[in-house]
């Protein structure tokens, strides 16, 4: 198996594309952390992890609150003393608005849970990977990060095009350390927040547009993120993985 034995922190583990992450690294004989501000959410994936046998702890964990991160991370290093892989999943957007139409507030949010996010949990591990000389990051991205394939908020978008640029240049900046940092950016991806944004005929459209003729599935979004973690590819670093079906070619 390829993550035998290793140790996997997940994001926003509670449900669609981070609940079947982790439950795909799981099978291929990982120890997975699940973390989610979702506590029941993350109940119920650590349940159905165990009852795969595959060994799991699940945190309830804000992943924007510098504090909550670290106790996240200090848990997992006392339950199993190393971090080998981070996947930076947690985010989205819970409607859609106009850019005239979203406060400063909403804008902040959308900014500290898809980007924030991402560099808080990255700073909390980096520790570790650097004292084991070792190490696979793995943020999520977007298809929006790299063109206007699919109309969604502004702030979203803006967040995802950051998650790019700080998946580069921390690849640059930990390279010689065994550590690589890449991202994937996902198409429109039938999660359950992302059915629930739009109408049915939305979707349908959304679907339509998409080369491949219909929207992808979180099993596909997990295969890319497994491949990037694992050891095919060792000297894959500071790259964004396309996942969309032909919905933006860069």
């Amino acid at each position: 198996m390829r993550f035998d034995g290793r140790v996997v922190v997940v994001t926003g583990a509670a449900k669609g594309i981070g609940a079947v992450t982790a439950e795909a690294f799981g099978r291929e004989g990982a120890r997975v952390a699940a973390l989610d501000i979702d506590g029941a959410g993350v109940d119920r994936v650590v349940a159905a992890l165990g009852a795969h046998r595959i060994e799991a702890l699940g945190r309830k964990t804000d992943a924007t609150a510098s504090a909550d991160v670290r106790t996240a991370v200090e848990a997992v290093l006392a339950r199993w003393g190393r971090i080998d892989v981070l996947v930076n999943n947690a985010g989205g957007f819970a409607a859609m608005r106009a850019l005239e139409d979203t406060d400063e507030a909403e804008w902040d949010a959308i900014l500290r849970s898809n980007l924030t996010s991402a560099f808080l949990v990255c700073k909390a591990v980096l520790p570790t990977m650097k004292r084991q000389r070792a190490g696979r990051i793995v943020n999520l991205a977007s298809v929006v990060a790299r063109g206007g394939a699919v109309r969604v908020p502004a702030h979203y978008a803006a967040a995802k095009a950051g998650v790019v640029a700080l998946t580069r240049m921390l690849a640059l900046e930990v390279a010689g350390l065994g550590i690589t940092v890449n991202a994937v950016a996902p198409g429109t991806t039938a999660t359950d927040r992302v059915l629930a944004a739009r109408t049915p005929e939305e979707t349908a459209q959304v679907a339509a547009a998409i080369p491949l003729g219909r929207l992808g599935q979180p099993a596909e979004i997990a295969e890319a993120i497994l491949f990037l973690a694992s050891d095919a590819a060792s000297f894959v670093t500071g790259a964004v993985l396309d996942v969309n079906g032909g919905q933006e070619m860069a």
